[in-house]
């Protein structure tokens, strides 16, 4: 059986992801929602560090930075290696769907281009844990406090860039990125896996091909 892998093909409307009603609205957000859920969440992340686990402000700003930084490498790897992962296996094509193979059929879905507060925070808690444990390995794991709200806040940044990409005409400055992004969706599934910025795919040779200039 030849493996199915993310392809240029699209649909208008929405997925559908769950049967379940309940489950099914968990899947779908808007930016309000995720701007208050998200923004206060950002706020007593930065809180507990200060006032709570005791970092002090400097320290705070440069992990902080880190963390936000830190992000856009993250946003690569993991849509390269973990949102366009597809075997076929059957719970990894489900796993598929779900997480990034929706989006890419219905890339017009408003309600599904942020990530719903229910699962993100449940995802945000997961990786929160991950830092934690690598940090403590290297004996440094108050870090945690300063560095994920940075990391969470690249997330949000990037998760409304993304959905400006795919619901608003693109900025003077910043239309190569709807030109790159429109490219991965439309053209190059295997390429272009960078959203808010394109500084990954140089590094690791993602970047779509130029288009061939036109001789006279």
């Amino acid at each position: 059986m030849k493996q199915q892998r993310v392809t240029t093909d699209f649909s208008t409307g929405q997925a559908q992801i769950f049967k379940n009603p309940f489950l099914e609205s968990l899947t779908k957000t808007n930016p309000i929602s995720n701007i208050i859920v998200y923004g206060v969440t950002v706020l007593l992340l930065a809180y507990l560090a200060i006032g709570v686990v005791g970092l002090s402000v400097l320290s705070f700003v440069i992990l902080f930075c880190t963390g936000f930084v830190s992000w856009t490498l993250a946003e690569y790897l993991l849509h390269r290696y973990l949102f366009h992962w597809y075997n076929d296996w059957k719970w990894t094509q489900r796993f598929h769907f779900i997480m990034h193979g929706s989006h890419h059929e219905f890339p017009k879905d408003k309600e599904r281009l942020l990530m719903p507060p229910v699962p993100g925070l449940i995802l945000a808690s997961l990786l929160f844990c991950v830092f934690y444990i690598l940090f403590w390995v290297f004996g440094f794991s108050i870090y945690t406090f300063g560095f994920f709200p940075g990391f969470f806040l690249g997330y949000l940044m990037y998760s409304f860039v993304h959905r400006a990409i795919h619901v608003k005409r693109p900025p003077k400055r910043f239309k190569y990125l709807w030109h790159h992004h429109n490219l991965h969706h439309y053209q190059y599934p295997d390429k272009a896996y960078g959203v808010s910025n394109t500084f990954w795919d140089k590094v690791f040779g993602t970047m779509p091909p130029k288009p061939k200039r036109k001789q006279v």
